[in-house]
Formats: structure tokens, C-alpha cells, sequence
């Protein structure tokens, strides 16, 4: 099949699970189609493991959302088609390029699409389909958007068409067919333009050999008072974070016992304190780590100095992991406090590279080339996992358990709080969470979200 034979397959497979119906199982279907259609269509050359890992995932992404149907899932499927795509055409460009290629493509959508010449075919192609395109297509799309925008400025206009009785919303068909068309002619026929392409060198995790010559990054200073420069900054932060270690610490384990209001205020003050400091002791040693420092044989006490830095603040990481722990088992589990350990972990992944940056002498856009797919898998994770069902199980253990907080607030926790019903004889609480399932349950089958079929209510 050509390029333009997928374009308007995957949008007639949008406009049929669309048409009438609430997003849901929907999305999973298409977002299955398009993996599909993406593996049988992405060259051999092109299909390497990663584009393999990543039609995986996005396979798993859209059964997902048809679970869930959440934002987080639809994240998910957004964040893995986009990159299912990315990695179909071009195997050896950086990752950190796909956001301003395809925001370029979407902003280019309606000249690209005029641009007949290079996405539909040319003399070979059927007189019927020619005919179809020239005398149907075109036409029905120009007079489609002109009745829009006529029956929009006049009244009578519109009423010419009122009158009629229609078995279809077609004016819900048309904003989909459209939406349909620009998502599947974006995802087939994206282009990369020169610009972006010409920027994917500078991306390299690797340093050129330019990168190896001796130089000042400043013009006020020599490379021997940079140096020294960054050996004293970074041994007066290391005394600096050994200090706030403590103080940290001794706060949290050995002072008098605190309130849980004020034990929460001190947990949310210290972890932001903690993240920020993180973000700032990488952008320091991104600083004197992004060119020649690399490779200079009297920068030993720099690179000694800077991989202190990294394991202070890991042990940094770890005391704010406890804090959180100890906030948690005080007042038990939510959301924000699950997230907290993600921004936790995510940092300590952080460090981890900017260590191996160190030490296997890489740029600085290897530390992005890397937490790109770090973030990524911090997505699929918050979308695979039922983290509402988690967070309620663990907190129906408890004796304060809020139960009309995760009735409203925690999102699939029907499971749980059924089970928690069942146990505590509470029929108010199970009556109200069978109508909740039940009225989900009531939608038609394309709209429908799998976790609450498999939700046993009676």
C-alpha cells in the first residue's frame, strides 16, 4: 500500500469507532490499527529493537486506555504512537527532535495537504480513483467547510438545511472525518524539515573532536582560573550540602515528634527543596562539564569534586525517600505522595547519568537523550498500573480510611471499595458504588472502559 492508501484507511477506521461514541474502547482500537499498519509499513532496515520495544508498548499503551481510559493512558498512547512513527521514518535522528517536528507538521498540515504532488500518486494512478479525488473528495471538503462557515453568518441560510430530517449528526461527522484526516496525515506523511534535521548533530552523544581541544569557555578567563574556579565552587557546595545533610536528617529523625499538619507542610517544603537542588547541582555540573573539562588531565580534582557532589545528593534522595515514607505512614497514601516518589526516583536516575556523563565522557545532551526515555517509561508506568486501586487497598487498612475521599477522589477504587463494603456490612457505600459502576456500564460498546465490565457488582 502507498502512503495516501494508509492516510485514508486509518481515517475511515476513525470516523467508524468514533462516530456517535464517547472516547474509550474506541481509542484502543485505533491506536492498535495504527501499530499494526506502522510495523507492516516501516521498512526492514528501520525495524531495529527499539522500534520493536516501542511497538510493544504501544500496543500495551492502547489496551491501556482501552482499561483505563484515562489521561495517563492517553499519554501513554500519545507519547508511543508519536514515537512508534518517529522511529518508522527515521531511525538514527534524536528523540528530543520529535516535539518541534511534529508541532512543525501541524502548523504546515493545510500547504502540505494542498501539495497534492507529493502524497498522492501521479500518472499510474486509476482514472476511477483520479476521478473519485478530483470530482468527489475535493469538492465535498471545499463545500463542507464554506457551508460551515455560511450557515454560521446567516440564519436563513442555515434554515434552508434545518428543515430536513437526517438520520446522521453531520456535522459531528464532518469535525471528525476532519480531525480523522489531519491525525492520519501527520502520523503517514510527516515531514522532517531542513532546519530541525540539520540540528540533530548537535545532539550527539558523543563529543567531536573539536570538543577535545583545550580551550576557555569565557573570554574573561584562562583555563587554569576556570578550572580552579570550578574545583573551589564545587568543594564550597560540597561542604555546603554535607551541612544541609545534616540539618536535614537531624530534623527529621531526632527532633521532638510533629503535628501531621505540620509534618506535611515540612515533607512538601523539603522534597521541593530537595528536587530543586537536584535540577541545580546537574545544571552546575552540566556548566563545567559540557566541553574540554571532559578531556583535560589536570581536571582530576574537578571530576573527583563533581562525583561527591552526585553522592551527596543521593543520600540526599534517600533521606527525602524516608521523610516521604514517614508521611505516608502517618497519614497514608495519595496521589501527590506516590508522584513524590516518582520525582524521587526520576532524579536519582538523574544523577546516575550525570555520573556516567562524568566518568564515559559524554555531552551534555546525552543527560536529555536519556531522561527522554526516563520520563517516557515514568508515563507507561503511571498508565499500566492501577496506582487509585493500590492507593485505596492500602488505605482501607487503615482506621481513619476516608471513604467518601476515594469514593469521589481516587479514580478506579470501585474493586476495592466493594470488597471494603462486603467486609464492613456497609450497604450505603456498596449501593453507591454499584450505581457508579452500573452507569458506566451503560454505555454503548465502542465507548465502553474495560475496568468497569470486569467490575463485579452483584
Amino acid at each position: 500500500m502507498k502512503t495516501h492508501h494508509y492516510i485514508f484507511l486509518t481515517t475511515l477506521i476513525f470516523v467508524i469507532v468514533f462516530y456517535n461514541e464517547d472516547i474509550g474502547l474506541n481509542l484502543g482500537i485505533v491506536g492498535i490499527a495504527y501499530a499494526v499498519l506502522a510495523l507492516y509499513k516501516t521498512p526492514e532496515q528501520n525495524k531495529t529493537r527499539e522500534f520493536l520495544i516501542i511497538f510493544v508498548t504501544s500496543i500495551l499503551s492502547s489496551i491501556a486506555f482501552a482499561w483505563y481510559g484515562d489521561f495517563a493512558s492517553f499519554l501513554a498512547v500519545l507519547s508511543s504512537h508519536l514515537l512508534l512513527a518517529y522511529r518508522s521514518r527515521n531511525r538514527k535522528m534524536k528523540i528530543l527532535l520529535l516535539i518541534p517536528v511534529f508541532v512543525t507538521n501541524g502548523f504546515t498540515f493545510i500547504c502540505r495537504f494542498f501539495n497534492f504532488d507529493k502524497w498522492l500518486p501521479k500518472t499510474n494512478t486509476s482514472g476511477l480513483l483520479q476521478k473519485a479525488i478530483a470530482f468527489v473528495l475535493i469538492p465535498l471538503i471545499l463545500v463542507a467547510i464554506f457551508f460551515g462557515i455560511y450557515a454560521a453568518g446567516s440564519s436563513h441560510f442555515a434554515d434552508l438545511f434545518s428543515n430536513y430530517e437526517w438520520d446522521i449528526n453531520i456535522w459531528q461527522l464532518i469535525v471528525i472525518t476532519v480531525l480523522g484526516f489531519f491525525i492520519a496525515f501527520n502520523y503517514w506523511n510527516f515531514a522532517v524539515e531542513k532546519l530541525i534535521y540539520k540540528q540533530n548533530h548537535i545532539l550527539d552523544n558523543e563529543f567531536g573532536e573539536d570538543a577535545k581541544i583545550q580551550k576557555p569557555t569565557y573570554s574573561f578567563l584562562d583555563l587554569n582560573s576556570e578550572r580552579m574556579s570550578g574545583v573551589i565552587s564545587l568543594f564550597c557546595l560540597n561542604i555546603l550540602l554535607a551541612v544541609f545533610i545534616f540539618t536535614f536528617n537531624y530534623e527529621q529523625f531526632v527532633e521532638v515528634e510533629k503535628t501531621t499538619i505540620q509534618l506535611g507542610e515540612e515533607t512538601h517544603e523539603r522534597v521541593n527543596a530537595v528536587i530543586l537542588s537536584i535540577i541545580m547541582a546537574i545544571l552546575v555540573i552540566m556548566m563545567y562539564f559540557k566541553g574540554g573539562f571532559n578531556f583535560d588531565v589536570k581536571a582530576k580534582s574537578l571530576k573527583i569534586l563533581a562525583k561527591v557532589w552526585i553522592f551527596l545528593n543521593v543520600i540526599l534522595i534517600i533521606s527525602a525517600f524516608v521523610k516521604n515514607t514517614e508521611y505516608i505512614i502517618d497519614m497514608g497514601f495519595t496521589y501527590k505522595k506516590m508522584g513524590v516518589y516518582a520525582f524521587l526516583i526520576l532524579s536519582l536516575i538523574g544523577l546516575i547519568l550525570t555520573f556516567i556523563k562524568i566518568h564515559m565522557q559524554k555531552t551534555n545532551a546525552y543527560l536529555f537523550n536519556s531522561m527522554v526515555w526516563a520520563v517516557y517509561g515514568t508515563v507507561l508506568a503511571c498508565s499500566f498500573i492501577n496506582w487509585g486501586g493500590i492507593i485505596t487497598m492500602q488505605n482501607s487498612k487503615r482506621s481513619d480510611f476516608a471513604v467518601n475521599f476515594h469514593l469521589h477522589s481516587i479514580s478506579f477504587s470501585e474493586k476495592q471499595l466493594i470488597k471494603y463494603a462486603e467486609e464492613k456490612k456497609d450497604e450505603k457505600l456498596l449501593k453507591e458504588v454499584t450505581v457508579k459502576t452500573e452507569q458506566q456500564k451503560q454505555n454503548s460498546f465502542l465507548s465502553k472502559i474495560l475496568f468497569y465490565e470486569t467490575t463485579k457488582t452483584k
